[in-house]
């Protein structure tokens, strides 16, 4: 066949269609394989000192670059901390409490910084539910995956958020970990080594995380133990009303035939 005829070139563009449909499923195979698993985040909710641990961390960690702009201060006093408390220890962007907790950076310097804005953290254990498990579990995971990458403008990248633009700011505590590429059959497992401690260990720096993370599923929902108490509460009332009512129902119905 001459490669001047139509045929032959109909032949050459299936050939490169055919070419880059192979590249593409390659990819989404490649990506496929790497297994990413949430670990599942302790659950505190009861645990008032966790919360103010967590409370703790959020405002000498966080606060710096992340708001959580819908919770106000005075709200803490239901974890146990006097107003007192908070006006010494807690409060270093606002004046009152009675202020609601935002950042100490502003939008357009974090920008410049960082590329984009950070986020706010009020809903954050909420937002990022998903099939693969609750917001908790995922910032759970998240805090604990970052790895040294000297490729990224902050020297940190995330294995659960790839080329994420925050930097590790618990890094003095849980120390520096690297990415590890393990191959099991057609299945690359990515893992973390610890190569630098911390100034706790990784036990303890999975404690303090906990806390962090257990203080913002609180914050999403501070009513959230109410609410379970009383649906509860709700469920054991209809139990005992269903049993009158079938005591009554029977009572009525018994003499008829």
């Amino acid at each position: 066949m001459k490669k001047n005829t139509p045929m032959w070139k109909y032949l050459l563009v299936l050939r490169s269609l055919l070419a880059t449909l192979t590249v593409a499923c390659a990819c989404l195979t490649a990506q496929a394989s790497i297994v990413l698993k949430l670990d599942r985040a302790p659950n505190v909710q009861n645990d008032k000192a966790a919360l103010q641990n967590g409370a703790r961390l959020f405002v000498n960690y966080c606060l710096n670059c992340h708001s959580a702009s819908y919770f106000r201060y005075n709200r803490l006093t239901e974890l146990g901390i006097t107003e007192q408390q908070i006006k010494d220890n807690l409060m270093f962007t606002a004046n009152k409490v009675g202020q609601t907790m935002r950042s100490a950076i502003r939008s357009d310097e974090a920008r410049t910084w960082f590329g984009v804005t950070p986020p706010d953290l009020t809903l954050i254990t909420r937002a990022r539910s998903s099939s693969a498990g609750t917001g908790a579990d995922w910032l759970y995971t998240y805090m604990r995956s970052f790895y040294r990458d000297d490729k990224r403008p902050s020297g940190w990248n995330n294995l659960i958020f790839s080329n994420v633009a925050m930097p590790h700011a618990l890094w003095e505590l849980q120390g520096e970990q690297e990415l590890v590429n393990e191959a099991d059959g057609s299945v690359v497992r990515q893992k973390l080594k610890l190569v630098s401690p911390g100034q706790i260990t990784a036990k303890e720096y999975d404690k303090q995380v906990a806390d962090l993370v257990g203080f913002l599923v609180w914050v999403a929902e501070p009513e959230a133990s109410f609410r379970h108490k009383l649906g509860i509460g709700v469920l054991v009332f209809l139990a005992f009303l269903f049993a009158i009512s079938y005591a009554l129902k029977r009572e009525h119905w018994k003499d008829v035939h």
